[in-house]
């Protein structure tokens, strides 16, 4: 830290002493001209003007910022000033002339060397700038150097600029600060602004990055405000992508590691997309959950999916005495197989059984042979549009496939049963939820009976991003292959989640479940899916509309507007983590339940379609049509917005 700060007083101090050369020269050169129409100065005129010239226009210069800038960077305010630091210097020279002498200096001579030291200045500023500039440049072909800018002057800046400056030092091509070449910093504390940074200037404010993004041509910006989060850090990142520039970022402030061993640029990370959903990332009980799981047989259906291989991915890290992977779909099956075999080298132990929940027989066969003790029902068919067209097959598999998974953990008298549910179930309005509301009324029609010791518990969250079928994938692939994004309404809102969170918040509700919960994840603020596209696009560095067209295609069958996480009747409880709540159960019928249920499974059996929709209706008496509900979510809009304004 001594050798930076010598460095930079070296700089400046060289600086001054050049300033200092220029305004001599200066009033030595005007004086020679002014010889040859007999205007001339005396030597002894000439030492207090020469003397208190020069000491003003450097205290001055000082006063005014010359010496915090880089002038590597300059652009043309810098140069004011030079103007104001010089002109002021030259003003209170004559000013201090004309008090202890009692006499005006020359006006020809005071102009003219106000006007030729403010040139010699601005000339050394200009010589220095392109110097520098060239030498930046160049050294920028040669590593191959982006032009950074840094999103905060704080701590982590510092020590992102030390290390950077050090690679540089030792010449280490291959290290990873070798990549950056530091322009500008950006900072919201005004009082920063013309500050400089280990020689790198503050010059704006994060409202102004789009600015000093194209006026420094900047390659790359790094956010460096670890402990920035929520809705600030959410505006700030928007910002960055729309200037179209590749970003990164510092993890927040909790998973930063501030030691010698792990360098601050080596945790700079891609942004991924979940940060711009304007929420922290949950946390959840690790202890509680590795109390849970620790030495118990789990197993997971559908375990092969997107939430159903993370699930077993987090299980096998809490030392599980087995996990059971149950999936009808066998590449999937095997692609986390080898996964986990690779990570584990054989230590884990593992079986994966490819079969469907649909069959009671072979489910009870893999019950009394593996005889697991916590059930993951993650199987279950989702893609709304898909099981509009092939509504059947929603229900076998969801409504038959849990109610045998959830019969069977009762008969075998399993400790707890999970069920993994969807927002879609709150008032349906497409197969696809109806029959997961369905799936949550078997759970808690089993959680009622309390025939024996199962702990039945529901968890229900919102859309997963990168999951199978979520909308990331499917624009990512559209700009990818030069397609236009397809979305299917401009108001169309959704709530979203990680698959790591929705994973955890699965583990957790098993271990503090007691018995007929639904838990509830408080995602946030709810997402428009067309915001989501629009800033997928400014990450590929394209411009929403112009590089990469939006079509809005209209709702899909069975599709809402918005989705819900709770029901009309439902209430919330609080749990110990503060972002999971229990939703009040409502009360299953026990005499009506099982025979509805058996009049859906019996048109279903038989690819009864009207019969078996009918049924699902009368099971589920909150779905609905799409059009009823979206209409009426569009009316309320509409007076929502003619009351605002």
């Amino acid at each position: 830290m001594k050798m930076k700060l010598t460095d930079s007083v070296i700089r400046k101090a060289l600086l001054a002493t050049a300033d200092a050369f220029i305004v001599i020269f200066s009033a030595l050169v005007i004086n020679y001209i002014l010889s040859f129409f007999n205007s001339i100065l005396s030597s002894k005129d000439m030492l207090i003007p020469i003397i208190t010239g020069t000491l003003c226009c450097i205290l001055f210069l000082y006063i005014f910022g010359a010496y915090s800038k880089l002038w590597r960077h300059s652009r043309k305010r810098d140069y004011t000033c030079c103007l104001w630091g010089t002109g002021c210097g030259i003003a209170v020279m004559w000013l201090f002339h004309l008090l202890s002498t009692g006499e005006l200096l020359s006006p020809v001579f005071t102009v003219s060397h106000g006007i030729l030291s403010i040139s010699g200045i601005f000339m050394l500023r200009i010589a220095l700038n392109r110097i520098l500039r060239g030498r930046s440049q160049k050294a920028s072909v040669n590593s191959d150097a982006s032009r950074t800018m840094i999103i905060g002057g704080g701590r982590a800046c510092r020590m992102i600029l030390e290390e950077i400056k050090s690679s540089h030092e030792r010449n280490e091509q291959e290290n990873t600060a070798s990549i950056y070449e530091p322009v500008c910093i950006i900072d919201d504390d005004k009082t920063k602004i013309g500050c400089s940074i280990d020689g790198v200037d503050i010059v704006g404010t994060t409202d102004e990055i789009d600015k000093f993004v194209k006026e420094y041509n900047i390659e790359l910006i790094i956010f460096a405000i670890p402990s920035c989060i929520g809705d600030e850090r959410t505006r700030i990142l928007e910002i960055c992508h729309k200037t179209g520039v590749k970003t990164r970022e510092l993890p927040f402030l909790g998973n930063l590691i501030f030691n010698e061993s792990k360098s601050l640029l080596n945790q700079v990370r891609e942004i991924n997309f979940e940060k711009l959903l304007g929420r922290e990332p949950i946390t959840f009980d690790n202890a509680e959950i590795q109390s849970f799981i620790s030495g118990k047989v789990c197993m997971v259906t559908g375990g092969g999916g997107s939430i159903g291989s993370e699930l077993v991915r987090q299980i096998a890290r809490y030392n599980p005495k087995k996990i059971v992977i149950v999936d009808i779909y066998e590449n999937n099956a095997y692609e986390i197989q080898q996964d986990l075999k690779m990570k584990y080298n054989g230590e884990l132990d593992l079986t994966v059984l490819i079969a469907s929940v649909r069959d009671y027989y072979r489910m009870n066969q893999i019950y009394n042979k593996y005889k697991p003790q916590v059930v993951f029902h993650a199987a279950a068919h989702k893609h709304v549009p898909l099981m509009e067209e092939s509504p059947m097959e929603a229900i076998k598999n969801n409504v038959i496939g849990t109610f045998n998974m959830a019969n069977l953990a009762q008969f075998h008298k399993i400790e707890k049963f999970v069920m993994i549910s969807t927002d879609k179930a709150v008032n349906p309005t497409n197969v696809m939820g109806a029959s997961k509301r369905c799936c949550e009324m078997i759970v808690q029609y089993f959680a009622q009976q309390k025939d024996g010791p199962t702990e039945f518990v529901t968890t229900r969250f919102g859309n997963v991003l990168g999951s199978n079928g979520s909308v990331i994938p499917l624009f990512k692939k559209q700009i990818e292959q030069g397609k236009p994004v397809t979305v299917t309404h401009r108001d169309v809102i959704r709530y979203f989640m990680t698959i790591p969170e929705a994973v955890s918040l699965v583990l957790q509700a098993a271990s503090i479940a007691e018995g007929g919960e639904i838990f509830v994840l408080d995602m946030g603020k709810p997402v428009k899916i067309v915001t989501l596209a629009e800033n997928l696009i400014h990450l590929y560095g394209k411009e929403p509309y112009k590089d990469v067209p939006i079509i809005f295609t209209g709702l899909r069958p069975g599709e809402k507007i918005k989705e819900e996480l709770l029901m009309d009747e439902e209430g919330l409880k609080k749990t110990s983590n503060k972002l999971i709540f229990i939703g009040k159960q409502i009360e299953i019928d026990d005499d009506t339940f099982p025979e509805r249920l058996r009049t859906l499974r019996d048109a279903a059996k038989k690819n009864d379609e009207a019969i078996a929709i009918q049924a699902l209706h009368d099971m589920v008496p909150t779905f609905t049509t799409p059009s009823e509900f979206n209409n009426n979510e569009i009316r309320k809009k509409k007076i929502k917005k003619h009351q605002s304004a």
